[in-house]
């Protein structure tokens, strides 16, 4: 063959395998093909081996070596299907990943929460911004950029499905475990956001897993800790809780996880977790809505399970529910033991767990693991923290910015006046004070410490004269913006009485603390800014210096003054 020949036979090569690659299948795609690596793998298990394939184990690496070696060793022995990741750096992660692959003849599929990124879990990672500052922006196609962005750091690290996103509906405002890491309260809202974070991951590579199945937006328990009950009718949960469901399952998520509630219309038997019951998990996911794909339980562990269900019992259940993937069994080789036990009871059958086996290994040969896997453990911190990614971290904070009241309060601050400057909440200069003190050079700034006494605060009203232009920094600094900012009564006390003058206000805190705060309903403008984190700092400063135009909708109604779509 001349050069010129094998030149060409290489483009042509080469544009072959990109189109094969573009035009890989789907996972669920994958399911109907049956890939042979699928069946030889299947065909040299034993049932102990089948069943371990169905448990993921409990992995850090901020624990000691002695934790960490005693995960691989539960690895090794029992022959487990996967691990899901929690607290920890990103390079360690991949170095003990490598290590756990090497120990496991059929190689690991590997998991974590990543619903805002990385950073989620992990030190010197990405965290993008919280689901419910995301519920806030306009444009989707943002949200998609993002999935693709978190499926690179997830694969770069050694990592094939993130349990996200959370699509549940958040519209009880008292909610303990959902609340900011929902897009909202709007069903519509909540469906439209996370297709397209869902789209981005899914095409990035990345197994996915929606969450949490029937939906958790209406409790006021955390079922880490206790069993929450649903008490609402079946109409009703069709109609509100279950679409986005709907919709993510026509739109082809790969995975479902299902929560740990007790739903008496669903299924009336005491005390029973959805995650245990077959009438939920096979009856209504995978007949009634037609889900194909993984089916994931909560964690095992939690409380929610527990409580009532114990010593591999509830594994069991959960088998026979229909689970395909049990995560963090309280104890996994007692659970492995139960499930056999009770194939031979046939209180389950070997098509049961077969069908669930194959449903795995179908996800591992899609994430690639047929090929043996090994994670490059250099220059992880820098292809984790990609520069493209860190400006589209900023492009969303600044999508989601949210404007209520009037936009003359912000159009009339001008550096010509005396500005003061005051943050609560924090007892430390903040990027949002430092931005803006830039801009309003004739300006006073203090910091109002949560617990302030009312001496303290009566010495900082004394020096705001009459005609001083006032903005307000409200800033919640707990690492999670949940409800029930603590503020002190006086701190409180302070947010009224400048609101009533006609301050203008930044709010670094969850939405729902609006309702916290009486009286601020009467500042001249308030811009809601979701969460504390820098990017939000950032992103509120360029509003005030009128160099960007916020855009964002509240994603959810906090009262009679501030409800759900508001934004000017």
């Amino acid at each position: 063959m001349n050069k010129k020949f094998l030149y060409a036979f290489g483009i042509i090569s080469l544009l072959a395998i990109g189109k094969t690659n573009a035009q890989q299948p789907s996972y669920l795609e994958l399911l109907k093909q049956q890939p042979h690596w699928v069946d030889s793998v299947f065909n040299r298990l034993s049932t102990k081996q089948k069943i371990a394939q169905l448990f993921f184990v409990r992995a850090h690496t901020n624990l000691s070596k002695a934790y960490q070696d005693s995960v691989g060793k539960v690895i090794r022995k029992e022959k487990l299907g996967g691990v899901v990741f929690f607290q920890g750096g990103p390079v360690r992660q991949a170095v003990l990943t490598n290590k756990y692959q090497k120990k496991s003849k059929v190689p690991l599929l590997i998991a974590s929460d990543g619903e805002w990124g990385l950073g989620m879990r992990l030190d010197s990672t990405i965290s993008y911004p919280y689901q419910m500052a995301l519920g806030a922006l306009q444009n989707k196609e943002l949200l998609f950029k993002m999935g693709l962005e978190v499926a690179k750091d997830f694969k770069r690290i050694g990592m094939h499905m993130n349990l996200a996103p959370d699509v549940d509906v958040n519209n009880n405002a008292k909610n303990p475990v959902i609340n900011f890491r929902s897009f909202g309260e709007n069903k519509y809202n909540v469906a439209e956001k996370s297709a397209a974070y869902l789209k981005g991951m899914q095409d990035g590579g990345l197994l996915v897993s929606i969450k949490h199945f029937p939906g958790h937006g209406d409790t006021d328990v955390d079922s880490h800790y206790d069993l929450p009950q649903l008490k609402f009718t079946k109409e009703r949960l069709d109609s509100l809780e279950l679409y986005p469901f709907k919709e993510l399952i026509k739109k082809g998520a790969a995975g479902v996880m299902i929560a740990h509630m007790n739903i008496p219309s669903l299924d009336a038997t005491p005390n029973m977790p959805s995650t245990l019951s077959k009438p939920i998990v096979t009856d209504l996911l995978k007949n009634e809505l037609g889900f194909k794909g993984l089916i994931i339980s909560d964690a095992m562990d939690m409380k929610g399970v527990t409580k009532f269900f114990k010593d591999g019992e509830a594994e069991v259940m959960g088998l026979i529910a229909g689970n395909d993937i049990l995560e963090l069994a309280h104890d996994t080789k007692v659970a492995i033991k139960k499930v056999k036990q009770a194939i031979k009871d046939e209180r389950i059958s070997m098509e049961r767990i077969d069908e669930s086996v194959k449903k795995v290994l179908t996800a591992k040969y899609w994430a690639g693991l047929n090929v043996k896997p090994h994670t490059d453990e250099e220059n992880i911190f820098e292809e984790v923290n990609r520069p493209e990614s860190q400006a589209l971290v900023q492009q969303l904070a600044d999508a989601s910015m949210t404007l209520l009241k009037s936009r003359d309060g912000l159009a009339n601050l001008t550096p010509k006046k005396r500005t003061v400057i005051i943050n609560v909440g924090t007892d430390k200069a903040t990027t949002f004070q430092n931005e803006i003190t830039a801009i309003y050079k004739n300006s006073l700034s203090f910091n109002v410490d949560k617990n302030a006494n009312a001496e303290a605060i009566s010495a900082i009203i004394k020096q705001i004269k009459d005609d001083d232009q006032i903005v307000l920094a409200i800033v919640d600094t707990r690492t999670r913006p949940g409800n029930n900012i603590p503020l002190g009564k006086d701190a409180k006390d302070l947010i009224t009485t400048l609101s009533a003058r006609n301050a203008v206000v930044a709010f670094f805190a969850n939405p729902y603390n609006l309702a916290n705060l009486p009286g601020i309903e009467m500042a001249r403008s308030i811009v809601v800014a979701y969460q504390k984190e820098d990017f939000m700092q950032k992103a509120a400063a360029a509003v005030f210096a009128k160099k960007l135009v916020p855009t964002g909708k509240l994603p959810v109604t906090v009262n009679g003054f501030f409800k759900y779509g508001d934004g000017l």
